[in-house]
C-alpha cells in the first residue's frame, strides 16, 4: 500500500496546491456566502477535488461541505477545515503559492488544515479502491470556519445528520482524547500616558510584533535600550523625534495553547517600561495582572490537574480613542468548570488602573482512555508507526471535536515539531503526508469495525 500512496503523492501535493492558492480567511459575509468570498472559494474547489475522485459531494449553503462514499445509516466522519489564519510575519515564500524544496512543501495552510483534507481524502479513495466493505459511510467534512468560532460546525448540527464516530485531523499523533476549555477576556485601560501601542494579528496566538508610543522623558531613551537588550526579543528599535519615544519589538510566535514557546512582545515592553521607572498607572495594571508569566497568576487562575495546567496568552494589543485594549486567550484544565474558573478570578478583574472583561467560557473535551474511539484511533498510529513510546494525550487548543459529537482530534503534527501553523512559513513534509495517509486508512477501518 506504502507503494501505491507514494504514486499518488504528486498529484495530491498539486491538489493541494489548488487549496493553498486561495485566501481563505474569513472575509465580510455577503448573501449565500456567510465567511466571505474566500472561504466559499475554498469549498469550491476542495468539493470539485473531491468530485473529480468519485465521491458523493454536497454543499451545506457554503458554512461547509462533504465528501462521502459508501452506504448505511451510520457515519464515520473526518472533519477537516479549509479556513486559514492571517498571513502575518515575514514569509520566505509566498504563501499563496506553494512552493516545494525538496520533502518541504510551504504555503498558508499546507498542515493547518489544507494538506490534512487532502490526507483524509487520498485516504478514503485508497480505501474504496483496495474493495474494502464499507457497512457504513464515510463522510470527509471541509469545514469554513474552524479558525474563528466554527460556525461552520454549528451549521453542520443544524442541517444534517449526526456522526456515529470519527476524527478531526487538525492536532497532533498519536492521539487527542481531550481539549481544554477555552476562556476570552479583554482588558481595558483606564489611565494612561502611552500615546499609542499596537501590536499583534490574531486573539490565538502570541503577540509577536507590537509598536509603542510614548513621552519622552529625560534619559528613558537609553535606559530603555539597555533594558530590551537583556530580553529575549528577536529586534527592537528605540527612537526620539519631537518628544516622543517610539519602540519597535519582534517577539517570538507561538500558538496559544503554548504560550511558553513564545515571547510576547507587547509583555516585554510593559516590562521593560516599568523597569526603567516609567509610571503609568496602564503599565502597573497589565504587569500585576498579565505579566509574561503565561500562567495566569495575575487573576488568580494559576491552576493545573493531571492533564495540564492552565496557560494564558495576549495575542491583539490596540489603541483607541485613547483606550488601550489587549486580548486574552486562555486554555483551562479539562477538569475543570465555567463556575471553578468564575471564583477564582472573582474581584481580581479590576482596580483604580484597569479592568478585564470575560468575553466567553467553553467547556473542555474529554474522552476516557479506554474508550473504543480513543483506543481505536490510537491503534491505528501504533500499527503504522510502531511508536508505542507516545501515548494519547490532552492539549491546550480547541479543534472540531468541541462542537461535533462522538470525534476526537487526531493528528498529523509529530510531536515536538513546529510546522508553523500560525507564524510565517508554515509548511508540511510530503513524507509525512504519505504516512497519514497510511495512518489515515487503517483509522477508517478500526472505526468502520467498531
Amino acid at each position: 500500500m506504502k507503494e501505491k500512496i507514494h504514486a499518488l503523492s504528486e498529484e495530491m501535493v498539486a491538489n493541494l496546491g489548488r487549496l493553498v492558492a486561495i485566501d481563505s480567511q474569513l472575509g465580510t459575509p455577503e448573501e449565500g456566502k456567510p465567511f466571505g468570498e474566500g472561504p466559499a472559494k475554498a469549498l469550491s474547489v476542495g468539493l470539485q477535488i473531491a468530485e473529480e475522485m468519485g465521491f458523493r459531494t454536497v454543499n451545506l449553503d457554503n458554512y461547509c461541505g462533504y465528501a462521502e462514499m459508501g452506504e448505511g445509516d451510520e457515519i464515520v466522519g473526518i472533519a477537516g477545515h479549509l479556513d486559514i489564519v492571517p498571513v502575518g510575519g515575514d514569509w520566505s515564500y509566498n504563501p499563496f503559492e506553494l512552493t516545494r524544496k525538496g520533502d518541504y512543501v510551504y504555503g498558508r495552510g499546507t498542515t493547518d488544515d489544507k494538506g490534512p483534507v487532502m490526507e483524509a481524502l487520498y485516504a478514503m479513495k485508497l480505501l474504496r479502491d483496495s474493495g474494502v466493505k464499507l457497512n457504513k459511510r464515510v463522510r470527509l467534512i471541509m469545514g469554513c470556519n474552524e479558525e474563528t468560532g466554527s460556525r461552520c460546525m454549528q451549521h453542520y448540527n443544524e442541517v444534517a445528520e449526526e456522526l456515529s464516530c470519527g476524527f478531526t485531523p487538525d492536532a497532533s499523533f498519536p492521539c487527542i482524547h481531550g481539549e481544554k476549555g477555552h476562556m476570552g477576556m479583554t482588558v481595558y485601560s483606564k489611565n494612561t500616558k502611552i500615546i499609542a501601542m499596537n501590536g499583534g494579528f490574531v486573539s490565538n496566538a502570541v503577540c509577536d510584533n507590537c509598536t509603542a508610543v510614548i513621552p519622552a522623558e529625560d534619559g528613558l531613551k537609553e535606559k530603555l535600550e539597555a533594558a530590551f537588550a537583556n530580553t529575549k526579543l528577536q529586534e527592537y528599535k528605540v527612537t526620539e523625534e519631537n518628544g516622543e519615544i517610539h519602540i519597535e519589538a519582534k517577539g517570538v510566535p507561538a500558538h496559544a495553547s503554548t504560550p511558553t514557546l513564545g515571547v510576547n512582545a507587547a509583555g516585554v515592553i510593559f516590562e521593560c517600561l516599568e523597569q526603567v521607572g516609567f509610571e503609568d498607572d496602564f503599565v502597573k495594571f497589565y504587569n500585576s495582572h498579565i505579566g509574561t508569566s503565561c500562567d495566569g497568576v495575575g487573576v488568580g487562575l494559576k491552576c493545573q490537574d493531571a492533564y495540564g495546567e492552565l496557560t494564558l496568552c495576549n495575542g491583539i494589543v490596540k489603541t483607541e480613542d485613547g483606550v488601550i485594549s489587549c486580548t486574552i486567550d486562555i486554555r483551562v484544565p479539562v477538569t475543570f468548570k465555567e463556575e471553578d474558573i468564575r471564583s477564582m478570578c472573582e474581584g481580581k478583574l479590576e482596580d483604580e488602573n484597569g479592568r478585564i472583561e470575560i468575553n466567553s467560557i467553553g467547556n473542555p473535551l474529554f474522552f476516557p482512555r479506554e474508550s473504543p474511539l480513543v483506543e481505536a484511533l490510537y491503534k491505528a498510529y501504533v500499527d503504522v508507526t510502531g511508536d508505542t513510546e507516545n501515548e494519547p494525550m490532552v492539549i491546550g487548543g480547541g479543534t472540531y471535536a468541541k462542537t461535533l459529537k462522538n470525534i476526537i482530534a487526531f493528528g498529523p503534527e509529530k510531536l515536538g515539531v513546529d510546522y508553523r501553523i500560525h507564524g510565517s512559513d508554515e509548511y508540511i513534509l510530503v513524507s509525512e503526508m504519505e504516512e497519514a495517509v497510511l495512518i489515515y486508512m487503517e483509522a477508517i477501518k478500526n472505526l468502520l469495525a467498531i
